[in-house]
């Protein structure tokens, strides 16, 4: 179960991204003080405290003077995301981590660490009525997921030693409100905008079947993960449902309130960052977390047509 929360300050690193944001609204709304930490800051972290700073080439003491002056209590990672070489996904999703809880690690009081990893650490899965749970022996085979899964280890490992007061969230793809632009939805999202009146849409989708869950769902977990009795433990963040990308797409398009077939399926290869069949099991964030996602693929989807404007 989770402990009482009490206001505190909360680092919030990559608070500039699709999932960061979301994570320091949820955290400001629930009364903390959020710090948002990013190499540039966006409109939107005006909203609070900001520090420029690339965490990944930062000296771990300037990290941990930083935590320090500002008596930062819990540090979210919420770094990383579509970038494109193996070399940016390394420099994002591990040389980050390892600067990051050597940092924490200097501190004399530990911070509560969330960190957010990705269901694509599990690597390619076989369907099961169940979902992946969190005793499926991660095999990943992309360089997505084999960098993410590194930091995700990292994090656990640091926990395991004491160094830190670290938990994982491994969440499922995400949608929701401002999408990654260089995500399948965000791409999506951003050509059907783009359509003239009566133009329709020829895509490619995958033969795949993907859990995604809301953004705001990710960081309400977020939020009940900073006060749970549960250092070194991973917990599988979904809906618990893998509907097809091309159902996944006619519901985008519904949501949008374009008429049916405004999409056109063309043939093509699709870029994976990894496994073409996931859903979540979530039973441990239900039990050890009280935690459930609580908005609809399609309220999700509607969303963030309205967001785009």
């Amino acid at each position: 179960m989770s402990r009482p929360s009490t206001p505190r300050t909360v680092a919030v690193l990559g608070a500039t991204g699709t999932i960061g944001r979301q994570v320091a609204a949820a955290f400001t709304r629930a009364g903390h003080e959020v710090l948002g930490v990013a190499r540039r800051p966006a409109p939107h972290t005006a909203r609070h405290p900001f520090v420029p700073l690339d965490v990944a080439q930062a000296d771990p003491r300037d990290i941990a003077d930083l935590l320090a002056e500002r008596n930062v209590e819990v540090v979210v990672n919420a770094t990383g995301g579509w970038v494109v070489t193996e070399e940016a996904m390394h420099h994002a999703h591990v040389r980050l981590v390892e600067r990051m809880l050597a940092g924490v690690a200097k501190l004399p009081t530990r911070p509560r660490v969330v960190h957010v990893g990705s269901i694509h650490e599990y690597g390619f899965v076989s369907p099961d009525p169940d979902g992946i749970d969190e005793s499926v022996p991660p095999e990943p085979t992309t360089p997505y997921a084999r960098t993410k899964l590194a930091g995700s280890q990292a994090v656990l490992e640091a926990a395991r030693t004491g160094d830190v007061d670290g938990v994982v969230l491994r969440p499922v793809n995400v949608c929701g409100p401002h999408p990654s632009e260089a995500s399948f939805l965000g791409t999506v999202l951003n050509r059907l905008r783009a359509l003239a009146p009566g133009e329709r849409l020829e895509l490619v989708i995958a033969d795949a079947a993907r859990d995604y869950v809301d953004v705001r769902d990710v960081a309400s977990a977020v939020l009940v993960a900073a006060d749970a009795a549960a250092a070194g433990t991973v917990f599988n963040i979904g809906r618990g449902e893998a509907p097809t990308m091309r159902e996944l797409v006619t519901t985008l398009v519904e949501a949008a309130g374009f008429p049916p077939g405004t999409v056109q399926e063309t043939g093509g290869a699709v870029e994976s960052k990894g496994g073409g069949w996931t859903k979540a099991d979530i039973r441990r964030a239900e039990r050890v977390l009280g935690w459930r996602p609580a908005i609809g693929l399609r309220a999700s989807l509607h969303d963030m047509w309205k967001a785009a404007g």
